[in-house]
């Protein structure tokens, strides 16, 4: 099963001083590049990682990493949202053979600051890579519903410095009861990898500012 990539903070740190990011001076030349170009961002949840992969076959969970344990609350919850024969056939008619991986956060009581979002330990869609190509955030909503998921919300669609200037305002999380945001994840319009052929996505942390 597909681990997730890593998401990069936005500009590197001062690693001699203070330890606070330096803003300005990008970690990756081609998002410096981009940065006056139109990106959408969405809200990053404070959770754990969770992975949802059809192999052609059967459905299977994932934490972070292979080896990473769930807890019991979410599992249930997550064999609620995709197990049985119906949800087999769901994968089945959608993607036939062809591998598909889920990728969400598990939030809610007794996960992070989980009990700020919610009570009850739920599963939020956030990104899905059918074989090698990460869906379009239109093909995630459209599947989101055929599934019944929630979907982590669209924050921002603008520039770099939008977004950032949107954080230091510290807002709200839209899912949460009073939670401040941790933050934005953030990936141009178009679908993009830099010259490593790594995919161009950025996270923007409330609390780095």
């Amino acid at each position: 099963m597909n681990e997730y990539h890593k998401i990069e903070t936005l500009f590197e740190r001062d690693m001699e001083g203070t330890k606070k990011l330096i803003e300005g001076r990008f970690r990756n030349e081609c998002v410096e590049y981009l940065k006056d170009n139109k990106w959408m961002f969405t809200e990053k949840v404070d959770g754990t990682n969770v992975r949802v992969h059809w192999d052609g076959h059967k459905v299977s969970f994932g934490g972070r990493t292979d080896n990473a344990q769930m807890p019991m609350p979410l599992m249930e919850r997550l064999q609620s949202l995709f197990g049985g024969n119906t949800n087999e056939e769901l994968f089945e008619q959608k993607f036939g053979a062809n591998p598909v991986t889920f990728y969400g956060e598990g939030y809610g009581g007794k996960i992070q600051s989980g009990s700020l979002y919610k009570e009850t330990q739920d599963f939020i869609l956030f990104d899905v890579k059918v074989g090698e190509t990460w869906l379009q955030r239109e093909n995630i909503e459209a599947l989101a519903e055929t599934f019944t998921l929630d979907v982590v919300p669209v924050m921002l669609r603008g520039t770099i410095q939008e977004a950032v200037e949107y954080v230091k305002t510290r807002p709200d999380s839209p899912i949460g009861k009073g939670k401040l945001s941790e933050g934005l994840i953030g990936v141009p319009l178009a679908r993009l990898t830099d010259f490593r052929g790594n995919r161009i996505i950025v996270k923007i942390k409330e609390c780095d500012f």
